[in-house]
């Protein structure tokens, strides 16, 4: 029984630092939004999760080399559309540039990395919400 209650407490935990760590990282997240000038392409902060996804260009987004620069490219956020109507489904549409990434402040292109993380942080969950949505409409499965 112990063991049960342990599992139960850690579980409780777990979920619980989960939901503080998505609500410090959405106050980040629009804090960069607004300091990246995003609105002016995007609208409304909240409008920002009508992307599919938000990739970057010119600086490497892989785990192992998080943040690294291509010398030579052109820094820039893009985001990624989906439109069932349209003859071509997605759309990109460049959220920002910045031009010559090696040329880019350092502090900015950390925050613009941060940006990109934060985001798909959040849509993961938002997605995560999506999907547990979708089951909880679909008839039970008797074991």
């Amino acid at each position: 029984m112990s063991s049960a209650l342990e599992r139960l407490k850690e579980l409780t935990s777990k979920i619980s630092s989960y939901e503080l760590a998505r609500k410090e990282n959405l106050r980040t997240l629009e804090a960069l939004f607004n300091t990246l000038e995003l609105g002016e392409k995007v609208g409304a902060f909240h409008d920002v999760f009508d992307f599919k996804a938000i990739n970057l260009s010119g600086i490497s987004l892989s785990e192992e080399e998080i943040g690294t620069i291509k010398e030579g490219k052109y820094l820039q956020i893009i985001g990624i559309k989906y439109d069932k109507e349209a003859k071509v489904k997605n759309r990109n549409i460049s959220l920002a540039y910045y031009g010559r990434v090696e040329k880019v402040d350092a502090d900015l292109r950390n925050m613009i990395v941060k940006f990109i993380i934060a985001w798909r942080f959040e849509k993961s969950f938002r997605t995560l919400e999506h999907y547990y949505t979708m089951l909880e409409r679909l008839p039970k499965v008797e074991d």
